[in-house]
């Protein structure tokens, strides 16, 4: 695995393989990496010639009450496991070579309205960061498909839509939630969790599976449905911030849908936990 920290590095090597005609796979993370986002990479080797991976903690999505500077940051670990399982290039820039003309950028990107809701009311500015920085390292990459974990599902909406809106080049392939064996899903916060609280914090899942047993026999009472579980959750020391059944690419569900995603956010002790369960019923 090659690893470079500048522009001219990246796409000169890009250059070689685009003259090949090899296909391009790209795998953008904040690192700090685990089992996910190895999943992401893995599948990236099934569906191109070459894999190139980010790691790059992107100021622009923190905002005022969230600590940048405290946020992980493991790059010699992430390094030798995206080196063992198969990326061909890593990208480690500088924040100056990402925002070249300084930071806070004069240009962003923002996709409305699906930025303002659930995530976007609990943080302002989040996606506005998200969309600019993956903009920015799509026309750096240049790649034929990215990857992206189906936890952060609004996430993932957002950048199918401006990747639609800006006529992009580029396949968006949602790679499916990766659990512990008690139903969790991985998230580089589940560190933060003490030893109490990672017992309490599957708690989450079943109650998102509550509520999609629902859905399966026929219950379309959405907002009782999530009343109950996120009075379940308040009582297993969670703080709910939003629990919602939403289709999937987050329009209000009508009451004939028949694929759903049901979105939850609470925060345990100090740690905001997120997850979501995608599931489609018959008629």
């Amino acid at each position: 695995m090659r690893t470079v920290s500048t522009a001219e590095e990246l796409r000169g090597q890009i250059a070689v393989w685009r003259a090949a005609g090899q296909r391009i796979a790209f795998v953008p993370t904040m690192g700090n990496l685990h089992r996910a986002h190895l999943a992401l990479v893995a599948r990236a080797r099934q569906l191109a010639d070459r894999v190139v991976a980010s790691v790059f903690v992107n100021p622009l999505q923190f905002g005022p009450n969230e600590d940048f500077g405290r946020y992980p940051r493991t790059l010699a670990a992430d390094t030798a496991q995206l080196a063992a399982i198969g990326t061909d290039l890593l990208f480690t820039p500088p924040v100056e070579a990402v925002y070249v003309n300084g930071f806070p950028p004069a240009t962003t990107i923002t996709v409305s309205p699906l930025s303002a809701q659930l995530e976007g009311e609990f943080r302002p500015g989040f996606f506005t960061g998200v969309a600019t920085v993956v903009a920015i390292l799509f026309d750096l990459v240049q790649p034929d498909v990215a990857l992206f974990g189906e936890k952060d599902w609004q996430q993932l909406q957002i950048i199918r839509r401006m990747v639609a809106d800006l006529r992009m080049p580029i396949e968006i392939i949602g790679h499916p939630i990766e659990r512990d064996v008690d139903g969790l899903a991985l998230s580089s916060r589940n560190q933060y969790l003490d030893a109490d609280q990672r017992q309490l914090a599957p708690a989450i899942y079943r109650a998102l599976t509550a509520v999609a047993e629902g859905l399966r026999v026929g219950r379309r009472d959405y907002a009782a449905l999530c009343a109950t579980q996120a009075e379940t959750l308040r009582a297993a020391s969670f703080q709910p911030q939003y629990f919602e059944v939403r289709t999937p690419d987050l329009a209000l569900a009508p009451a004939d849908a028949r694929e759903f995603v049901v979105l939850v956010a609470a925060v345990l002790g100090g740690t905001r936990l997120i997850d979501n369960l995608y599931l489609r019923v018959d008629a």
